[in-house]
């Protein structure tokens, strides 16, 4: 189980950024009555898909460092830079890019940049998936 951890994490946070990103958002502004009403429900499901991200990105930290003082050659660093780039991005957008898309502060620019951000973070998680199931099997 403990060898599987890895992928699963790396899954629950790709994943989750799919679903909450490309899915459930788009529809909130295809079926709320409002831009508004869609805007501070979508702020919530992003600021929990953040919670989700630091979590797995602080499982896959922890579970990489074990597994690189077992053997130094098993765990690829370079998938752990994805990691914290992704992680950073995570924290970047919910609290210094939400907070100015929240107030309407310079909309159009905010939203392009946290959109910019979210797609990085998204490549970051996809990159790390692959890693981790390509050492998996």
């Amino acid at each position: 189980m403990y060898e599987r951890l890895p992928v699963l994490a790396a899954a629950l946070w790709w994943g989750s950024l799919s679903a909450i990103g490309f899915v459930a958002v788009p529809l909130l502004f295809a079926h709320l009555p409002t831009p508004a009403m869609a805007g501070n429900m979508a702020a919530k499901l992003f600021a929990a898909q953040t919670y989700i991200s630091i979590a797995a990105c602080a499982c896959l930290l922890v579970i990489s460092k074990r597994k690189h003082a077992e053997n130094p050659e098993q765990w690829a660093q370079a998938a752990m830079v994805f990691v914290i780039l992704g992680l950073l991005l995570a924290l970047l957008v919910q609290y210094g890019v939400a907070p100015r898309i929240v107030a309407r502060e310079n909309l159009r620019l905010w939203h392009g940049v946290g959109s910019g951000m979210y797609f990085v973070q998204w490549l970051c998680a996809g990159i790390t998936l692959w890693k981790t199931a390509k050492q998996g099997s």
